[in-house]
């Protein structure tokens, strides 16, 4: 039996409230080097790349690999800012390849999911939700796949937005494939501190949701 041939995906992201940024060029910097680092750890069929203002989007083949990046670029910026994203499977199409103008319902599908992520982030109960994905009119959804992701991104969001300053770096470095003891060594505290953030912050969890997320074809 021939396998059915997804289509691609596409994760447009930007910077929550980043015109109020006392640092603009610090910021853009540090975006720029949390998307090379996404970049070199995500298999991608576009790399994430910074296009209008603040907005940055990448391609992806699957759906898995799209949630691992924003994941980790979410992270990677939390100490700097916010960031959010829109999360589409479709058809895509280059309208001009050479000033990178993108088309097609994939991109319609990510905007849409974007704009949902803004609009959601107005009521204080879901203001840490972060992430939405939307599929383009037409792509199969069986058995409701779409919505249970979006499930579970708010879930996953929820929990990373409620960490501190040092649960979230140590969160980064766990991504990263630090250890626990390398994790205490650099945050100046004991590896017993740290497996007992991993416990009561809920990091475990967090990572195994995201284990299981990027697994999606």
């Amino acid at each position: 039996m021939s396998r059915v041939q997804l289509s691609p995906v596409v994760l447009i992201g930007d910077i929550v409230r980043s015109r109020s940024s006392a640092d603009r060029r610090g910021l853009h910097r540090a975006l720029e080097s949390a998307l090379a680092d996404t970049n070199a750890r995500v298999d991608h069929v576009e790399p994430l790349e910074v296009t209008v203002g603040d907005e940055f989007q990448g391609v992806y083949t699957h759906l898995g690999a799209a949630l691992e990046a924003a994941l980790r670029t979410r992270v990677a910026l939390r100490e700097r800012a916010e960031t959010r994203y829109g999360i589409g499977r479709g058809a895509t199409t280059t309208l001009d390849a050479k000033r990178g103008i993108k088309d097609g319902p994939a991109w319609w599908a990510a905007r849409e999911a974007i704009v949902a992520v803004e609009e959601e982030a107005r009521r204080a109960a879901l203001g840490h939700v972060h992430t939405a994905y939307r599929l383009a009119e037409g792509e199969p959804d069986d058995l409701g796949t779409s919505v249970a992701v979006d499930a579970a991104l708010h879930c996953q969001d929820h929990m990373v937005g409620s960490l501190s300053e040092r649960s979230g770096r140590l969160l980064r470095g766990l991504l990263e494939g630090m250890t626990q003891k390398e994790l205490a060594a650099a945050e100046g505290i004991t590896p017993s501190a740290v497996s007992q953030r991993v416990r009561t912050d809920g990091l475990a969890v967090i990572l195994r949701c995201h284990e299981l997320l990027r697994t999606l074809p």
